[in-house]
């Protein structure tokens, strides 16, 4: 395996990424400015990951695609052996397929999903300019992706599709996501699913007493509610939409909502679905024909060696903490380094950049903060690098 951690941080390391972050943070934060507009609903990438492709072209890169799922692959490095992965995923939450509107304030930087991913992507779109324009020698190939479909019901497809390309090859991954200070290496997985219930309906008052199928997915999702939890890691579900019913005065024909649950474990999240079926199970008797589809999966951890999961995020806690004062955040999250923890493959997700807001059309980031999250970027990124 190609480890990162056979170079530890070093003085010249941080030299050089502190000189490059200073140099460049007026083109930085530029290309912030122009990506941040740029809509990328989830599903609906093209345009990001166009210009990322262009980008990383006009850089000097000779490697570089858009696969099927939207994933931009940049290829660096021997490509016959081990590969390590850099990425950062291009979608945002928001529908928008015009330009996303910006203001930017006494050095805040405001625009939908401009902390969560963008300015994460354009960290790694830096770092990896310096690799490409000093002509770094690495010791084993690096893929630096754009990944598609991290958020919400994407369910990780980018960066399950970059696995089921390069499977057993990937030996490592970094992930940039979220804000500075964090460093997850657990991953909370979480299973989703669109319920609907169908009744013959009727009219409220000469059908009164007739099956209405909102209150039967009432019914259920109070049965859901009642679930005992696993014992041990936390576990959490949600109903997040509920819709229905046509007027009101007519008993409801259709019903749907979409449930989820979570955890770290598993095991938890093996039992939250079996008890999840058994519920739905007994509430088939209400009236109402009820029907289940499974809308996506995002994996928990999986077989990881300990020992090296431990070694490899020690490494990233060095490197965070030469360059960040606070304490590092290793709290659980759902990010697309679920994908390789969940093959056994160690992962690290990495914010880079301080903000606030995600997920709301009035996120921020600090653009002087940038500086910093590059510096973590380049410093892991020039770890793989031959020794001179």
């Amino acid at each position: 395996m190609c480890a990162g951690k056979e170079i530890v941080m070093n003085p010249t390391i941080k030299h050089l990424a502190e000189q490059y972050a200073q140099s460049c943070f007026a083109e930085q934060t530029e290309l912030l400015r122009r990506l941040g507009r740029i809509p990328a609903p989830t599903r609906q990438e093209d345009q990001r990951a166009a210009f990322c492709r262009d980008w990383f072209l006009a850089q000097g890169a000779e490697d570089v695609s858009i696969d099927a799922a939207k994933n931009v692959i940049c290829r660096l490095g021997p490509q016959d052996g081990d590969l390590i992965v850099f990425a950062a995923h291009t979608d945002v939450v928001f529908p928008d397929l015009e330009p996303l509107p910006m203001r930017e304030e006494k050095g805040i930087l405001y625009a939908p999903g401009i902390g969560d991913d963008t300015a994460n992507l354009v960290n790694l779109m830096m770092a990896t300019k310096y690799l490409l324009k000093q002509g770094i020698r690495l010791r084993c190939g690096l893929l630096i992706v754009a990944n598609a479909c991290e958020e919400g019901l994407g369910n990780l497809d980018g960066t399950k599709a970059l696995f089921e390309a390069f499977g057993e090859r990937i030996k490592g991954f970094y992930s940039f996501d979220c804000n500075l200070s964090q460093c997850i290496s657990r991953a909370v997985g979480s299973y989703r699913y669109r319920i609907s219930c169908h009744t013959c309906g009727g009219h409220s008052y000469s059908a009164f007493g007739a099956p209405n199928a909102i209150e039967i997915l009432c019914c259920l999702v109070e049965e859901l509610y009642a679930i005992e939890l696993p014992a041990g890691e936390k576990t959490t579900f949600n109903v997040g939409r509920f819709e229905g019913g046509s007027t009101v005065n007519s008993i409801a024909q259709e019903a749907t909502m979409l449930y989820e649950f979570r955890s770290a474990s598993q095991s938890c999240l093996e039992q939250m679905e079996q008890k999840f079926r058994q519920t739905v199970e007994r509430c088939r008797n209400l009236g109402g024909e009820l029907t289940v589809e499974l809308l996506g999966i995002r994996p928990g951890n999986g077989p990881v060696d300990p020992a090296a999961l431990a070694a490899f995020t020690e490494n990233s806690r060095e490197i965070i903490r030469s360059f960040w004062s606070g304490a590092v955040d290793e709290t659980p999250c759902s990010t697309d380094s679920n994908v390789p923890l969940s093959r056994g493959i160690v992962a690290n997700t990495i914010g880079t950049v301080r903000g606030g807001l995600s997920h709301t059309r009035q996120e921020w980031v600090e653009l002087e903060s940038l500086k910093a999250g590059l510096k973590i970027v380049l410093s892991l990124m020039l770890q793989y690098g031959v020794k001179n």
